[in-house]
């Protein structure tokens, strides 16, 4: 008798799990999706064309919200947790929900998710989201590429368009951004790569992305989105840990996975909290002592040299890093402060989307998330900077935004890139090609 299933997802991690197990497998009847993290992912379908012989008709996506409703209404048996960065408490108060209604809670796990790859593999994960991942993505494939290397970058979904025509996304130039109608979110992560003239690729259906990226490179990189785990199975597993939060390494959820499975832990953000360090390797004792560790710093580098002191001064940082990541701030904030900005508060000045998302992340600091998922929000973030009457906007983000907000002050970019204290990532690759790590 088929088990009736209800997936909970933020359109990344759900429908990789989907298509790894349930897919095209007849002993489950998957009831829907639920969806959260990310807006208006809900009341759309998981189309045809993705969800195999099975479900001709496609999925229906929900708000997480009706969670209990569609229990009951569905009859579901299990119910299968399947997004990231969440406190390790928010996951059991969620199976606390599903079990109050007689469901089972399910997490799949990396043997029935991990798809292997013909390649070698290096992944690089994170405790949580802005801990410095991206940066530590780039600066492997700039030694990869000093070395001559063949190689691709697979990047975690961020499928928030038309979800048939994002099954497989190639990125090799600017222009390929502009035909997919990427988002800001998307685009803060595929541009650095494809400026550095590295090939990114992305969607839904990472089976035959993977194929197609064996296809044309000898080493995969995983780039991966929040703290999830790689959706590749690692030859070179990287986790990279947050000194600014000492003790989230074993508290937040998958991100405890990626510590306890790591290869090489990077501590990050060292000279910012020297002395929580310490608790941070405490815990790599404890959690994983077979794990290299090296201690690393952000280095912020502006576009162009600009007196910030004494001015008034809006600044715009990663999204995903300032609302369900937790931070009050991040790399834009931090070269602010450090020069002398007269930092504004911009929630008096917050219009529509924007202003929901101080409603509904009040640990946001002095700063505006860089929240452009549909055309709206990018609208009311580009309103909401130009009503603050500030002098100059500090861009924390790695896109230029002036490509994409109608921005009548001038903006400073900070680009932020991993500079190491201990240890040595070149090293570490090159007996990783070597067949020595």
């Amino acid at each position: 008798m088929k088990r009736n299933v209800l997936i909970l997802g933020a359109a990344g991690r759900d429908f990789h799990n989907f298509n790894m197990f349930f897919r095209d497998n007849p002993e489950y009847s998957v009831a829907g999706f639920t969806a959260t993290q990310i807006p208006n992912i809900a009341d759309r379908r998981y189309p045809p064309e993705l969800s195999g012989k099975l479900y001709p008709k496609g999925i229906p996506i929900f708000d997480e919200s009706r969670m209990e409703e569609l229990i009951v209404k569905h009859a579901i048996d299990e119910v299968y947790f399947s997004y990231s960065d969440v406190a390790n408490e928010y996951v059991m108060h969620l199976a606390s929900r599903v079990q109050a209604k007689g469901a089972s809670f399910v997490l799949l796990g990396p043997r029935e998710t991990m798809l292997k790859s013909s390649k070698r593999v290096i992944a690089v994960t994170a405790v949580r989201t802005g801990a410095g991942k991206s940066a530590l993505s780039r600066t492997i494939t700039k030694i990869l590429k000093a070395k001559g290397v063949k190689f691709v970058v697979i990047r975690h979904p961020m499928p928030y368009g038309d979800l048939a025509k994002q099954s497989v996304q190639r990125f090799a130039t600017m222009e390929d951004m502009e035909k997919q109608n990427c988002t800001f979110e998307e685009r803060e992560e595929y541009e650095p790569h494809v400026r550095n003239g590295v090939i990114v690729y992305s969607g839904i259906d990472y089976g035959e992305i993977l194929k197609q990226a064996e296809k044309e490179a000898d080493v995969i990189v995983w780039d991966g989105g929040n703290n999830d785990m790689p959706f590749i199975k690692p030859s070179l597993h990287i986790t990279i840990a947050d000194s600014l939060r000492p003790g989230h390494e074993l508290w937040y959820y998958p991100g405890e996975t990626n510590f306890r499975m790591a290869d090489i832990i990077v501590i990050n953000k060292v000279s910012e909290n020297p002395m929580d360090v310490r608790r941070i390797l405490k815990n790599c004792e404890k959690a994983n002592p077979k794990a290299k560790v090296i201690e690393t710093d952000m280095e912020l580098t502006p576009s162009k040299q600009v007196e910030l002191y004494g001015k008034k001064t809006i600044v715009i940082e990663d999204g995903p890093t300032v609302t369900h990541g937790g931070m009050k701030f991040g790399a834009g904030f931090e070269y602010a402060a450090r020069n002398g900005a007269d930092i504004i508060d911009p929630r008096p000045f917050a219009v529509g989307s924007i202003k929901e998302i101080y409603s509904k992340f009040d640990s946001i600091g002095l700063v505006v998330p860089s929240m452009g998922y549909y055309e709206k929000q990018m609208k009311d973030l580009a309103e909401t900077i130009n009503r603050s009457g500030a002098e100059i906007v500090v861009s924390g983000t790695p896109i230029n935004i002036t490509k994409l907000l109608n921005v009548d002050i001038p903006v400073l970019h900070i680009d932020f890139n991993i500079k190491e204290r201990t240890g040595n990532l070149d090293s570490i690759i090159s007996k990783f090609l070597k067949g020595k790590e």
